[in-house]
């Protein structure tokens, strides 16, 4: 009778087996962790250029629309403050210092009352005037109270501005200070708000576009500053290098220092950096990215 001996590994297999191993899980490990950092590095430099892209869409539309006639200065380099247009419409009726404003879209599909943002007592309304004695020119006048009303209440079908619509919501303005004569039924209005962009360096060290709610009429007194996108580099007295700057240009391309009532273009660079150092092929890299828009300001006139 004969017997079969199983035969198992020997430990020289065991060993090559096990180095096999260690060196495919070492080129699966490297490769995970290459494909890691690049991972990393799209997100950062995509959180890099979304930081660029708010700021650029930020302050293009508030400088775009904001009136020379009624900001209070230009401060520096790395500053901007500014009455921004927050909203528009028509004086639909006029009872003493309340002034009534129709829907935001009539039956008719005209748009005659838009706002960015709703106004309040902080902002300012100006009402266009056009009259032999006073020639044509904005009121300004500080808003005391802004709220929704009935359709029937701010904008009755009677000043022939919309038909009768019995669920509409129109709204109502009581100013500080009554409308002068020479404003009537139809009289565009903007609504303005005083605000100020700046560079500024955050309680964690990072610089960050932020923005400060400012008093519409008297001494320019800002509030807290509010985040809103970044970290961007930090500041500098090189152009080619800070992380927020303001050029400031008349109609012809002059350069104009601050507070200059000429102003009719503004240019906006801004720089992002991310808030991590990664190691690429051993080097260090921080991701970035920059974008520079010039902006030409449409209220020009008072």
């Amino acid at each position: 009778m004969s017997t079969h001996r199983r035969r198992g590994f020997t430990l020289i297999e065991l060993a090559v087996v096990l180095a096999i191993l260690g060196v495919m899980g070492g080129a699966i490990g490297l490769t995970l962790l290459r494909q890691q950092r690049f991972y990393r590095g799209a997100t950062e430099l995509l959180y890099a250029r979304e930081g660029v892209r708010d700021a650029m869409e930020i302050l293009a539309t508030d400088v775009r629309g904001m009136s020379t006639a009624d900001t209070a200065m230009l401060l520096a380099d790395s500053a901007v403050e500014l009455f921004a247009n927050i909203g528009s419409s028509v004086v639909c009726q006029i009872t003493g210092a309340e002034v009534g404003l129709p829907q935001a879209v009539s039956p008719r599909g005209n748009t005659l009352t838009a706002f960015l943002t709703q106004p309040d007592t902080g902002d300012l309304a100006l009402f266009f005037r056009d009259s032999m004695e006073a020639g044509s020119q904005w009121e300004r006048h500080r808003i005391a109270g802004f709220s929704s009303r009935s359709l029937a209440a701010a904008c009755p079908a009677s000043t022939g501005f919309t038909p009768v619509d019995a669920g509409a919501t129109g709204f109502l303005i009581t100013l500080s200070t009554p409308l002068s004569s020479h404003v009537g039924r139809g009289a565009p209005v903007r609504f303005i708000r005083h605000g100020r962009y700046s560079l500024y360096r955050a309680a964690d060290g990072d610089w960050y576009l932020g923005y400060r709610r400012c008093n519409a009429i008297g001494p320019s007194v800002c509030g807290a500053v509010q985040p809103l996108s970044g970290p961007y580099r930090a500041y500098s007295g090189n152009a080619g290098s800070t992380g927020l700057l303001f050029e400031y240009f008349d109609v012809v391309g002059a350069r104009l220092g601050a507070g200059s009532s000429s102003l009719a273009r503004v240019d906006i660079s801004a720089r992002t950096e991310s808030r991590q150092r990664l190691i690429v092929e051993g080097h260090a890299w921080i991701p970035t990215d920059s974008a520079t828009v010039s902006v030409a300001v449409r209220n020009r006139r008072p």
